[in-house]
């Protein structure tokens, strides 16, 4: 299975722990699970690239084949240009991919959001 972990917050320091333990293993010889991440500071952020039209999009897209931008659009009843536009902020966020016909697609079989609530300081 192959999973798009997304946090939101996290610490730098802990993405770089993880990726020095996944290192770490590599060299050891040891079988690493492949681990694919992309990260957000705030929930404003993450909120401005995952709309719900951009989540609609990806959950429709998961359900077909390959398929053009034009056809996407047509399938979801929305603007050529603005699924076009969707499209490209998603393949930025390697959330989306097109393939050797310009056909885009969802590579993902889940992807996992994290959202830690840190504890406020007294």
């Amino acid at each position: 299975m192959s999973t798009l972990n997304i946090t939101i917050g996290d610490a730098p320091e802990l993405v770089l722990e993880h990726f020095v333990t996944t290192f770490d293993s590599a060299l050891k010889g040891d079988t690493v699970e492949p681990f694919f991440s992309i990260g957000f500071e705030n929930m404003s952020q993450f909120g401005a690239v995952f709309t719900p039209k951009r989540w609609e999009l990806v959950e429709a897209l998961k359900t077909f084949e390959p398929v053009t931008i034009y056809a996407l659009a047509k399938q979801l009843g929305r603007h050529y240009a603005n699924v076009h536009k969707d499209v490209t902020a998603l393949c930025e966020w390697l959330v989306i991919e097109k393939d050797e016909n310009n056909k885009v697609f969802v590579p993902w079989d889940e992807i996992d959001v994290r959202w830690p609530l840190l504890k406020q300081v007294a």
